[in-house]
């Protein structure tokens, strides 16, 4: 909520302070009085524009959430903090863009044509924020970075090159820019980063920022998966690469695979406008709004189209009922579909959303618009954006509002408790949300702020 400070009439004994709140007197200055004595008010917010702000929440051991005394208090008085329950305001000055949650790690970034682009923190085990010089040893890199650090990449033009897009795995990263295609760092044992898998690699103190090649045009969406990858490029074509056990890179076995592959099956010929994976399961959604999905499906997540609990290559999913789809968000065991309607539906296994007699569905089912604010007074409230973690969901409404809901792991949902949270709530943010990425136990929120 925005701060107001006020001035009001000299018979009152009140004038502003220095600093603009109100403060008492016994006399108060000379001024022109209003023509109809009333008093004046006056907003912050009429004159303060808002700014990009990042908000974190949820598990802190990590170092995921970028707060250094939460891990290591600066007093010997005070005791860790394990579990941020609501969201914190990040203190950078960068314009961020995009966020990615990974196992313990996030990524940010600005699409800013600054020569610092992206920033890590976290878990740092398999150089998934690439190569942070330790201060007592400059050969050797962090295994945990505690606050927001420059993740350096090898830009030709790092004047000109703006990074669009950050996505984070199980222990892998991937970076999108405008000009100079898509970067992978961190553990590529299945071949998730899209390179050639080398035996016995190190990971841990690694330099390697690989540049991903082979598509058939720009790339302008990535999505990580556990241990694999999607690319959307701008002719709507699939590539996938990384582990394939469970049929996750739809690539029509259940290998490995080092190198970006155009994914086909029922994508033969359409054209997608995005792509969403997080756990072992994948989406895609095409532009006229039908949705295909591949890979795990042992929670029902493509029961539509089989009863296998694997899937190696996309099928369309003959969904009835859900209009238009426009958005799809895929967590490790359920699913979300948005429409052009702003209508949310669920199915999958878990904490769906519709009360704790739900856990499991395997047709979509719609969750009711009045759970995320509509009502006679606000009859125009619809959900913009959907994400999924690994076992929880978020959505973002028309009118900048934050709903989770789902398993709590280690206070990841942020509503102020630990408790699992069985019907959409709304998260307190001061501002306006414009984007939210979900981890397995911690979250960022992009928002719009005037504090």
């Amino acid at each position: 909520m925005a701060l107001s400070c006020f001035r009001v009439c000299g018979r009152c004994g009140f004038s502003l302070g220095s600093r603009g709140f109100a403060t008492a007197g016994n006399s108060a200055p000379k001024r022109r009085q209003p023509a109809d004595d009333r008093p004046i008010f006056q907003y912050v917010s009429e004159h303060r524009k808002p700014r990009e702000k990042v908000f974190v929440w949820g598990f802190s051991c990590t170092g995921a959430l970028g707060i250094p005394s939460f891990v290591v208090p600066d007093s010997g008085r005070k005791k860790p903090r394990r579990y941020q329950l609501t969201p914190y305001r990040l203190d950078t000055e960068q314009k961020i863009s995009s966020a990615a949650c990974g196992y313990g790690f996030t990524l940010l970034a600005s699409n800013t044509k600054d020569l610092t682009k992206v920033w890590g923190m976290g878990l740092n085990k398999d150089s998934q924020l690439g190569f942070q010089s330790s201060q007592r040893d400059r050969s050797k890199s962090y295994e945990y970075v505690l606050e927001p650090s420059p993740v350096s990449l090898p830009l030709a033009y790092p004047q000109k090159t703006r990074v669009l897009q950050v996505s984070c795995g199980r222990a892998h990263s991937l970076v999108l820019t405008d000009s100079e295609g898509v970067f992978s760092l961190g553990n590529n044992v299945y071949g998730q980063c899209g390179r050639k898998i080398v035996e016995d690699e190190v990971y841990s103190g690694s330099h390697l920022v690989h540049k991903i090649e082979g598509f058939d045009s720009r790339v302008i969406q990535v999505a990580c998966g556990q241990d694999h990858s999607l690319f959307l490029t701008e002719t709507g074509s699939v590539y996938a690469c990384g582990w394939g056990a469970d049929g996750q890179t739809g690539l029509g076995h259940h290998e490995k695979t080092a190198l970006p592959v155009p994914v086909g099956g029922d994508l033969a010929g359409v054209k997608i406008q995005q792509v969403s994976t997080y756990g072992d399961c994948s989406l895609a959604v095409s532009t006229d709004g039908h949705l295909f999905g591949w890979g795990n499906s042992e929670y029902l997540q493509f029961a539509s189209v089989t009863e296998a609990t694997q899937l190696s290559s996309p099928r369309l999913l003959p969904l009835e009922g859900v209009g238009k789809v426009i958005k799809a968000a895929c967590g490790g065991t359920q699913v979300a579909i948005l429409n052009d309607e702003g209508e949310v539906f669920v199915w999958g296994y878990g904490i769906l959303g519709k009360g704790p007699n739900l856990s499991e569905s395997e047709i979509p089912e719609k969750m009711p618009a009045m759970l995320f604010g509509r009502s006679e007074f606000n009859p125009t409230v619809k959900v913009s954006h959907i994400c999924c973690g690994l076992t929880n969901f978020a959505a973002i409404t028309n009118r900048g509002e934050l709903f989770v809901w789902g398993k709590n792991v280690r206070g990841c949902l942020g509503i102020g408790k630990q408790d699992d949270q069985y019907f959409p709530w709304r998260v307190t943010v001061p501002g306006h949300v414009v984007d939210v990425a979900c981890g397995v136990d911690h979250m960022v929120a992009l928002v719009k702020s005037i504090i």
